[in-house]
C-alpha cells in the first residue's frame, strides 16, 4: 500500500482521536510529509522505536502503539500459559500521551489474557528493569523518547532478564506486528473489567521501595560520605522528568542532605521549556543549574534526562566557571574512585571487571589496566553489558565493577540491567565526597587523573539524515566505506580498521576474524596517532553517529584535534 492508499485508511476512519484528527488534517496539506509519514512503517529495533508524535504509520501515536503491542502479545501467547501469568510490566514517563501509550498497552495485553503490572504514575527507566526482575514478568514495556526534543516519543521492549528484549525476540515481536492487517482493528478491554477481574494491577511505592533497597547497595564507603557529605552542596535537576519521583530519598538514604533542586526544571512539564533538548550532555540545559549554584555556592550540579537513565554533571574551575564534563569523563572519575577504594581497603582483586561499548572512552581501560583487573569491549545497547554480567554470574570468572557507554549511561549494581541515573548521581556524589574529603574538588580530581594517564577527549555527534531517504543514504554510506576502504583521515595514517559487520580486522592489508561480538553495523577506525574514530548508524533515528577519541599531552590540544575530526567526518557523511 502507497503513502496515498495508506493516507486515505487513516483520513477514512472513526478512530482517530480529534488531536490527531486535527492533526492529520493539516500535516497532510504537505505532499513530502505525507510520504514520510505513510509510505512505510517505524522502524524497530533491539532498542524498539522513537519517532514523531504525529499521524501516520511512520510516526508514533496511539495505533502504531497499539500495532507493536498487539505483536508483543502474540509473542507472549506463543510461550505458553506461564508467560501470559508472569506477564508484562509498564511504565511511562513525563512526555505528551506517554499515560494514554501505556494505558492502551495495558488494555491490549490484558484483552490477551495477559497479566499486566501498570505503574500510578510516570517512573524512571531503571526502575522499570528493575521491575521486570523483581515482579519476574516475562516483559516490560517503557513509554518514553528518553532524551529527544518535545516533539517525540518512544516505546521500548525489554526481556524477562530486565535488559532490552534480546534481537532474536524483538524480531519475533515484530513480524508478528507487521500481521497486523487493519491497524485500527486491535482490541482493547475496559480499565474497569481488568480491574475487577485482578489481570490490570496498579504498581508504585511497592517497587519504589523495593528498587531503593537495591540503591543502598550503590555507596561503598558510607562512613567516609557520613564524614564528608556536609562539605558538599549539590543542585539537581531532573529535566522535567522522571527523576523528580525519587531522587530526594534515593540522596537522604544514601547520605547526602544537602541537594538542592532546580525548581524552574523540577515541574513536571511535557514541553520541556527550560531547553530545546533535555539532554543533559548539553551545556544549556545546566544553565538554571549554573545561576542556583551560583547563588548557594554549591561547586556540583547533577542532571538526569526525563526518564532518568543518563547522567549528566557540571562542577566547578578553579576560576569559578562550571565545566560540564562528558560522559566519559564522569565514567573516568568514577572507576578510578572505585579502584582507588578497593585498593585501599585491600579488597581489590585481579578478577574484577570494567565493562564499556566500544565507542566509549579508552581512558577507563587504561586506568583499569594499571590497578590490574579485566576489561571487557562490548556493542553499543546496554543489554550486551547485562549480557556480559550474566555471562560472568554463569561461568563465574569474574566480578563486575561497573558498565558505562559515552552516552551518559552507568550501571554499577546490576539489580536493574539497563542504564540507571539514580545510580550513577548516588556515586558522582560520593565521587565528589572522596575529593572534599581531601581537600579537592571534582575538577581537581580530573586534572590530576589525567596528569597520571594522560589526556583523552572524544566527540560524539549525530549526523542527521531525514525523511524517506534517509535511512537508504545511511546504508549506502556504510556500504560506500565497506568497498572503499579509507587510508587516512585528516591527513593522519588508517592503521587498523574494526568491521563489526563483517567481522572483520584489516590490518596491514590482510584481513582476520573479528570475533567476540554480534554482528552490528559499524566501522572503527585506528590512527597512528592514537586516534579512533567509529561510524555507527542509529537503529531508531535517522542519524549516523560519529565518534573521535583523541589521546594528548593536554586539554585544550586534546579538543582541537577532535573538533578537527569531527569536521572531516561531517564532510565525508555528507
Amino acid at each position: 500500500m502507497n503513502a496515498q492508499d495508506n493516507l486515505a485508511k487513516w483520513e477514512n476512519t472513526t478512530k482517530l482521536p480529534k488531536y490527531l484528527k486535527d492533526q492529520l488534517t493539516e500535516l497532510s496539506k504537505d505532499s513530502s510529509w505525507v510520504e514520510d509519514a505513510f509510505s512505510q512503517d517505524i522502524n524497530f529495533g533491539t532498542a524498539g522505536m522513537r519517532g514523531r508524535l504525529e499521524p501516520g504509520t511512520n510516526r508514533i501515536n496511539l495505533f502504531t502503539v497499539g500495532r507493536v503491542t498487539e505483536g508483543l502479545a502474540l509473542l507472549i501467547e506463543e510461550n505458553g500459559e506461564e508467560a501470559k501469568k508472569r506477564g508484562v510490566a509498564i511504565s511511562f514517563d513525563s512526555r505528551y500521551h506517554s499515560r494514554d501509550f501505556a494505558q492502551h498497552a495495558a488494555q491490549i495485553l490484558s484483552k490477551h489474557g495477559i497479566h499486566v503490572y501498570l505503574f500510578d504514575d510516570l517512573r524512571p527507566t531503571p526502575e522499570l528493569s528493575f521491575a521486570v526482575r523483581h515482579l519476574h514478568t516475562f516483559a516490560g514495556i517503557n513509554i518514553t523518547a528518553s532524551h529527544n526534543a518535545k516533539q517525540y516519543n518512544g516505546y521500548k521492549v525489554y526481556g524477562e532478564d530486565g535488559a532490552q528484549m534480546a534481537p532474536d525476540n524483538a524480531d519475533r515481536l515484530f513480524s508478528y506486528a507487521q500481521k497486523v492487517e487493519d491497524i485500527f482493528s486491535v482490541e482493547t478491554a475496559p480499565v474497569e473489567q481488568l480491574r475487577a477481574d485482578g489481570t490490570l494491577q496498579l504498581i508504585g511505592e511497592d517497587v519504589d521501595e523495593a528498587y531503593l533497597a537495591h540503591l543502598k547497595e550503590v555507596t561503598v564507603d558510607p562512613e567516609m560520605v557520613k564524614a564528608n557529605a556536609d562539605k558538599l552542596k549539590i543542585i539537581y535537576t531532573p529535566l522535567h522528568g522522571t527523576g523528580k519521583m525519587l531522587y530526594d530519598r534515593a540522596f537522604r538514604q544514601g547520605g547526602f542532605d544537602n541537594v538542592i533542586p532546580v525548581p524552574s526544571q523540577s515541574i513536571i512539564d511535557p514541553e520541556f521549556p527550560t531547553t530545546i533538548k533535555p539532554n543533559p550532555e548539553y551545556r544549556d540545559v545546566f544553565e538554571p543549574g549554573f545561576k542556583l549554584a551560583n547563588k548557594v555556592d554549591a561547586n556540583v550540579i547533577i542532571a538526569t534526562d526525563p526518564d532518568a537513565d543518563r547522567m549528566g554533571a557540571a562542577v566547578r574551575k578553579n576560576n569559578g566557571d562550571f565545566q560540564v564534563l562528558t560522559g566519559n569523563q564522569i565514567a573516568t572519575l568514577m572507576a578510578y574512585y572505585l579502584l582507588v577504594h578497593m585498593k585501599e581497603n585491600g579488597t581489590l582483586s585481579s578478577d574484577y571487571e570494567l565493562v564499556t561499548s566500544v565507542v566509549s572512552s579508552a581512558l577507563p581501560f587504561k586506568i583499569a589496566d594499571d590497578f590490574g583487573i579485566k576489561t571487557k569491549h562490548v556493542l553499543t545497547g546496554f543489554k550486551y553489558i547485562g549480557e556480559e554480567v550474566d555471562r560472568m554470574n554463569k561461568e563465574k570468572d569474574g566480578k563486575f565493577l561497573m558498565g558505562f557507554e559515552e552516552s551518559y549511561g552507568y550501571l554499577f549494581k546490576p539489580f536493574a540491567r539497563d542504564k540507571d541515573a539514580m545510580q550513577g548521581a548516588l556515586m558522582f556524589a560520593e565521587v565528589a565526597s572522596y575529593y572534599a574529603s581531601k581537600g579537592m574538588t571534582v575538577f581537581d580530581g580530573l586534572q590530576e587523573i589525567w596528569q597520571k594517564y594522560g589526556v583523552a577527549y572524544e566527540i560524539t555527534k549525530a549526523v542527521e539524515m531525514p525523511g524517506i531517504g534517509g535511512q537508504k543514504k545511511m546504508a549506502e554510506l556504510m556500504s560506500k566505506l565497506r568497498k572503499e576502504h579509507l587510508t587516512e583521515i585528516n591527513g593522519t595514517k588508517v592503521v587498523k580498521i574494526q568491521d563489526f559487520e563483517t567481522q572483520e580486522t584489516i590490518e596491514d592489508g590482510k584481513k582476520t576474524p573479528l570475533t567476540g561480538f554480534p554482528k552490528s553495523n559499524v566501522l572503527k577506525y585506528f590512527l597512528d596517532d592514537e586516534t579512533w574514530v567509529a561510524l555507527r548508524p542509529s537503529g531508531t533515528e535517522p542519524v549516523i553517529k560519529a565518534y573521535v577519541g583523541v589521546n594528548k599531552k593536554d586539554i585544550e590540544t586534546a579538543e582541537k584535534a577532535a573538533q578537527e575530526y569531527q569536521e572531516v567526518l561531517a564532510k565525508l557523511l555528507k
